[in-house]
């Protein structure tokens, strides 16, 4: 099992071999992290159908426009604009590249996995609204809505943040969603805030809420199973759900599976059952 740190080296590592063949950059360090650059219509850190297909949809070609705040630890990293998502850890740049390729809501598997209708299409970025005091409103970030379902999408973050006690206590939903004497906290601050947020949103929008992380962070895992203690309606917990990517990578294409092999070692040395069942 892998901390954010341990996971964040293993995806470098593999993406320093595998850059040789794609332009990119990369930062100082022992494992320095990979930026990759668009070349001649492809992009390295993207699956060259998931590319064809963010490039064709401008909502999700605006994505891209996310900046990514590291070019200091580049040589002559002021020369050009990067984003965020050109990062091989990026986990937006993962969500991506599994739904943006066509084939991935084609598979009966990964519908039935995340309880999805045929007609369920990707928005990421997707802004929710969830209430405060005093009439003003949270426009929390989901990283991406599909259907009725809000998704958290993590890699290599450290966390999901904390939240102060005093700003927690604005959200008229956050007592009558979580019991507050279970949730974990670090001094005067809750822990998960973004999962704590996410919930909510879910409850304010009668929708349901998944984290997908991987496999490889128990460290997540563990404070996803906090939150769902905490959660005080059972109907609300069971629209809660926790995915991983290796779960999900054996509902993918065989193409997209090798991809994910390969760059992120997702999958890697599992059991290949993917769905060619397409609609």
């Amino acid at each position: 099992m892998a901390s954010a740190r341990t996971l964040a080296n293993e995806i470098n590592a593999r993406n320093h071999a595998r850059a040789a063949s794609h332009d990119h950059d990369q930062t100082y360090g022992s494992v320095p992290s990979i930026l990759y650059r668009e070349s001649e219509g492809s992009h390295g850190n993207f699956f060259p159908a998931a590319w064809r297909a963010i490039q064709k949809n401008p909502a999700w070609r605006s994505r891209l426009e996310k900046t990514y705040t590291g070019s200091n630890r580049i040589a002559r990293g002021s020369e050009r604009w990067r984003g965020e998502l050109e990062c091989a850890t990026s986990s937006d740049a993962l969500l991506m590249n599994i739904f943006c390729t066509p084939a991935t809501l084609g598979s009966i598997k990964l519908r039935a996995l995340l309880n999805l209708s045929t007609n369920d299409q990707p928005d990421f970025g997707w802004r929710s609204r969830t209430p405060l005091q005093d009439d003003y409103d949270d426009r929390t970030e989901i990283d991406m809505r599909l259907g009725d379902l809000l998704i958290e999408a993590k890699l290599c973050e450290g966390d999901f943040q904390t939240g102060r006690a005093d700003l927690m206590a604005r959200y008229p939903l956050f007592e009558e969603t979580f019991d507050t004497e279970v949730l974990p906290r670090k001094q005067k601050n809750f822990l998960s805030y973004q999962l704590l947020r996410g919930v909510m949103a879910a409850v304010e929008h009668d929708a349901r809420f998944c984290l997908m992380c991987d496999g490889r962070r128990p460290d997540l895992i563990s404070r996803w199973f906090n939150v769902l203690s905490a959660v005080r309606s059972s109907s609300v917990r069971c629209r809660l759900q926790l995915v991983t990517w290796q779960e999900i990578a054996l509902c993918l294409p065989h193409p997209l599976q090798s991809f994910l092999a390969t760059k992120y070692g997702i999958g890697e040395g599992d059991k290949i059952e993917s769905d060619d069942s397409y609609t």
